[in-house]
């Protein structure tokens, strides 16, 4: 069977792998709207989505080609003309300065980004970007995205490296009908689309059957409700909004039973990987993309952005999207303005009369203090000069931001003052404030410390249908790291939840059991309509031993499986995908397709570090220590700094009862990740093992302050300290310990082993 298998997934990678993709059917291009569209065209013309990227000419670049020249990060770089097209020179990705002409410009306001194109068909995103604002407000000059930080030319951060490539990172959300024609024999690109631009359908979908469809009579139109368009934005039509005057807030005038628009825009206006083609064609979010979730790297622990989300993540965590808005309510979806000035937008649902009020925001009328945005959609700016706003629409609440932690609009605005003044001002005007809509900050910031009650704090955000699904899916993420007999039931609950985003998360919630149990809880899912969720079952699946199921059953994990594995092949041009299918192979028991996928990984980007550790983890599950110590080796040099292969190669050489030589590896990782408590043990139970307890009890200290919370740390401080003789200090930690969690049997009986403090050696 497996070897069939293979095939199917060997069928699928060349498929998905075919050179020279063309454009899609259906799609007839901007131009074709025009003629019956004029006041949508004209509209859309001059707005952010036509000038999304354009051919550098003279009328689309902004920046200064004058011979203008910048230096930044020890490189100078000159932009000037020759023959009438735009050069730059700068470092390339040998090292050396040489001359690069510009293809193309992205984006206009309020920075304007330059594409460089490449023989192989890779175009790349210069990471020096003009300032498009006026020189009055600071613009009007070159300037680095990565001002802070030096970025040597193998870098993947470097302009010409792989995380500024267009073909894959930027394109599919800039341009219309786009076909990334990655070729993967060759390792090129034959990337096409429709409009170089974000055309008409982008987000009405491919319009030739709408074109055929208007020059029929009226009589055979009125057969097609559809209108011939593959995605019928029609959401709000009808719709209105009257004020509930006791309230001061509308309500939608009939309740929205579809998610048609907000998908749509979710394609581009979200945090999100692409796992399929064809996301313009109909609006099917999670059959094409991998959203991400509110999770602690992205966002803050109550959902506020932190890393560069976009607005989808934090559209969904609104009471406004629970109560029926679409983007388009606040937006001109043509113009992509708003549909009155700044907060003038808000008034449309927010009655002026009760919320534009001192007595509601306890500001001067018009300061700044009385702005809606300002409060409730605070700004965090991305790449240096590209202010952005929060759509969670939450209120602010100091209150939250001092016990736990969280940024609050109050204190960023009172830069002068803080949080604590900021809480008592905020306590002062509602005395009587109680929990927020967005409620699960306290339940994430519990599971992100590690604490007892996280468990049920994060069943709670799960059980309560008014949080958010994509609250709801993170809350069960997040159980990964405290599953326990109540909250695995409520695991299997979530696995059968109506909501996509929650399936998905607790298909890796599943990754904590072992692959040979998780088909009894999971199976359901290989079938699911959702292409994300299905391919995320098959991946979690992939280890179920076989004879455990019937034919059917095979039949539906194969199915899924290679789902799975054209997610992955739509990816090729990528390192992580081949490290995806490679963890899929070792699953499935196949080693030698496995180390081939990790191999192609690493020849697409020989410093991918990933790929070397689970390359050595496989040769050491096939007993090949030599060789997995070899690979770490390897991945070092080409990754010096890469705490996870540190790690590895001194386990690595522990196992090979060489304990001493292994210090330096773990030294060094726990150094290089001070956010991974686990390093910092593995190090500390080194250092004691080799008889330096007092050193290890000085790294393991280091490390508990930084993560308070983190039993296994003071686990070891409590052992350690007692076997040193100082029976005080164990006392201590195993005191800790129980004040986490007072039933912990093993810290209660360790406490109770320990004499009194009157018989402490201290």
């Amino acid at each position: 069977m497996l070897p069939m298998l293979l095939l199917m997934l060997v069928s699928t990678l060349l498929v998905a792998f075919a050179p020279f993709a063309m454009a899609s059917e259906g799609f007839v291009g901007t131009a074709a709207c025009a003629d019956c569209h004029a006041e949508e065209h004209a509209a859309w013309t001059g707005s952010h989505h036509d000038l999304a990227m354009q051919h550098a000419s003279d009328e689309s670049v902004l920046g200064d080609f004058n011979d203008a020249v910048v230096t930044v990060q020890g490189v100078t770089s000159r932009f000037f003309r020759r023959d009438g097209d735009f050069f730059v020179n700068t470092e390339g990705p040998d090292g050396q300065l040489a001359d690069f002409k510009i293809s193309y410009t992205f984006g206009v306001d309020p920075l304007q980004q330059y594409l460089v194109e490449f023989p192989d068909g890779r175009v790349q995103a210069l990471g020096l970007a003009w300032d498009a604002r006026a020189e009055s407000t600071g613009g009007q000059r070159w300037f680095h995205l990565y001002p802070d930080e030096a970025i040597p030319h193998d870098d993947p951060l470097h302009w010409t490296g792989r995380q500024q490539n267009w073909n894959y990172m930027c394109a599919d959300c800039h341009s219309t009908d786009l076909v990334k024609g990655y070729d993967a024999v060759n390792d090129r690109y034959a990337t096409t689309w429709t409009d170089i631009n974000v055309g008409c359908e982008a987000c009405h979908g491919p319009g030739e059957a709408h074109v055929s469809w208007a020059g029929k009579t009226d009589e055979l139109k009125g057969q097609d409700v559809s209108r011939g368009l593959a995605i019928l934005l029609d959401e709000r039509d009808g719709v209105t909004w009257p004020i509930d005057t006791d309230t001061g807030i509308a309500r939608r005038s009939s309740p929205k039973t579809t998610d048609t628009e907000i998908q749509v825009c979710a394609t581009c206006h979200s945090r999100r990987g692409t796992i399929a083609g064809g996301a313009q064609t109909r609006a099917a979010f999670m059959d094409h993309h991998m959203p991400a979730l509110l999770t602690g790297d992205l966002y803050h622990d109550d959902g506020q952005i932190m890393d560069e989300v976009y607005v989808w993540g934090s559209f969904l965590q609104s009471k406004m999207y629970a109560a029926g808005v679409t983007c388009s309510d606040c937006h001109n979806p043509h113009t992509l303005e708003l549909r009155a000035p700044q907060q003038a937008v808000c008034a449309q649902c927010h009655m002026p009369a009760t919320f534009a009020t001192p007595d509601h925001h306890g500001h001067p009328a018009d300061s700044a203090g009385a702005d809606c945005l300002a409060c409730h959609m605070p700004e965090t700016t991305y790449m240096v000069v590209d202010p952005r706003r929060d759509h969670s629409l939450r209120v602010p609440r100091p209150d939250i931001a001092l016990a736990l932690g969280t940024p609050d609009a109050c204190s960023s605005c009172h830069a002068d003052r803080d949080t604590q003044w900021a809480a008592d001002a905020f306590g002062t005007m509602f005395p009587d404030a109680g929990e927020p809509f967005q409620d699960w900050t306290r339940a994430f910031h519990q599971s992100r410390e590690g604490l007892l009650q996280a468990e049920v704090s994060l069943m709670r955000v799960i059980n309560d249908d008014t949080t958010p699904d994509i609250a709801r899916a993170t809350a069960v993420l997040e159980l990964q790291g405290h599953l326990g007999p109540m909250s695995f039931q409520q695991v299997q609950l979530a696995l059968r939840d109506p909501s996509p985003l929650v399936r998905m998360a607790a298909v890796r919630t599943l990754d904590a059991v072992p692959p040979a149990n998780r088909y009894e809880f999971a199976g359901h899912l290989l079938r699911d309509p959702v292409l994300a969720v299905r391919a995320e079952a098959g991946r979690s699946l992939a280890g179920t031993p076989r004879n455990l199921l019937d034919v059917n059953e095979r039949g539906a994990l194969d199915l899924a499986l290679r789902d799975y594995a054209a997610t992955q092949a739509y990816n090729a041009d990528r390192p992580e995908a081949h490290m995806n299918m490679g963890n899929l192979y070792a699953a499935r028991g196949d080693g030698t397709a496995a180390e081939k996928a990790y191999r192609q990984a690493l020849k697409l980007d020989p410093a991918f570090s990933p790929a070397y550790a689970n390359l050595a983890d496989l040769y050491r599950s096939q007993g090949m220590e030599r060789e997995s110590r070899a690979v770490l080796e390897t991945g070092l040099g080409a990754a010096p700094d890469d705490a996870s292969l540190h790690h590895a190669l001194g386990l690595a050489m522990v196992r090979a009862g060489d304990t001493a030589a292994a210090l330096p590896e773990l030294e060094r990782s726990a150094e290089l990740a001070p956010d991974n408590p686990r390093y910092a043990y593995v190090y500390g139970v080194a250092l004691n093992s080799t008889g330096q307890g007092a050193a290890a009890i000085e790294a393991l200290e280091t490390a508990q302050a930084q993560h308070p919370n983190n039993r296994e740390l003071m686990w070891a401080l409590a052992t350690f300290e007692r076997d040193s003789g100082d029976v005080a200090a164990a006392r201590r930690w195993a005191t800790a310990i129980l004040a986490l969690n007072p039933a912990d049997e093993a810290a209660n009986q360790l406490l109770a082993s320990l004499p009194g403090e009157d018989e402490s050696t201290e």
